[in-house]
């Protein structure tokens, strides 16, 4: 962070009273503890770590929920997790990482939408964190943070939205064609 950033950050934090490195520690308890659940979700599905179904089982599951072929999309899912969350969980690429798993939040809410909120709100929540972070950004303690890469704001979060949503709705799209 340049000498001016810094000026600008500390100008910021006087005129809105807010403590940054409170809010930093916020955005690491965010992104640790919400990337690194997406990423053991994703090991779940792909490997059968921390007692998961595997990667079979969870290819059997989506050829039951509608997504032939099971292989293709139950591998993707567990790849997006896994990624996603370890993305988010370092605070690296965080825009990108928050569009990958947000998009995978898109097809978990449309398979479990029609069973209520009861089954939904886990997917929702996720969503909900996601579009957090990829609006805030990763803040202060992680490997995005004072990177030339590093990318945050209004408009890195609309970009995350969109591409989360145009992923998640192609991701539909090819379910319904194939």
């Amino acid at each position: 962070m340049t000498t001016i950033e810094k000026a600008a950050a500390a100008r910021e934090s006087a005129a809105t009273g807010v403590n940054a490195t409170a809010s930093d520690i916020g955005l690491l308890a965010l992104r640790a503890g919400f990337g690194g659940l997406l990423a053991v979700h994703g090991a779940q599905k792909l490997f059968g770590w921390f007692n998961g179904y595997g990667l079979t089982a969870t290819q059997e599951s989506f050829e039951a929920m509608g997504y032939n072929p099971g292989a293709l999309f139950g591998t993707l899912a567990g790849l997006t997790e896994l990624v996603g969350g370890l993305l988010l969980l370092l605070g690296l690429a965080t825009p990108l990482a928050a569009a990958i798993a947000l998009g995978t939040m898109v097809n978990a809410l449309h398979a479990t939408w029609g069973d209520g909120l009861a089954v939904y709100e886990l997917a929702l929540l996720f969503a909900i964190a996601i579009t957090t972070l990829a609006f805030t950004g990763p803040g202060r303690y992680s490997l995005d943070a004072g990177r030339p890469w590093q990318r945050q704001g209004l408009v890195w979060g609309l970009g995350a939205v969109a591409l989360a949503l145009a992923a998640g709705v192609g991701t539909l799209i090819l379910k319904w064609a194939l």
